[in-house]
């Protein structure tokens, strides 16, 4: 089936991990992540480090060690961890990105640089506190 817009399964996962983390009474540890959210431990790991390393999280080891927020949820949109795992979202007027477009009129309308807006405008006002209880 094809989409229009996908996300990845990495910004997935890291957007899910984040919100469970933050809702989180206790750290929670990958293997707990990666059951909640129906992906491999190691995938989990690697992202989860990922953010520790950008400093959206802290990680301690031991029986009751795990993942815990580093910044206030208020403080981190779903904007910030999709960027963190996918790159900076660039707005560009050519969905292939060809500095010279043989045709007067671009012929997708302009409306990927307006789905790229909307979705950034969307996931910069997501907070990671809007989705904790």
């Amino acid at each position: 089936m094809s989409r229009i817009i996908t996300v990845s399964e990495a910004s997935s996962i890291a957007i899910h991990s984040m919100v469970l983390i933050a809702a989180a009474k206790e750290n929670l540890n990958v293997v707990k992540i990666a059951e909640r959210t129906g992906s491999s431990k190691h995938h989990v790991a690697k992202i989860l480090q990922r953010l520790v390393k950008e400093g959206y999280l802290t990680s301690n080891r031991g029986p009751a060690g795990g993942f815990a927020l580093r910044l206030l949820p208020e403080d981190i949109s779903l904007l910030d961890v999709y960027e963190t795992i996918e790159g900076k979202l660039s707005e560009t007027s050519c969905p292939l990105e060809h500095p010279v477009c043989p045709f007067d009129k671009c012929l997708m309308g302009g409306i990927v640089t307006k789905m790229t807006r909307e979705f950034k405008k969307y996931m910069s006002e997501q907070k990671l506190s809007d989705y904790v209880k």
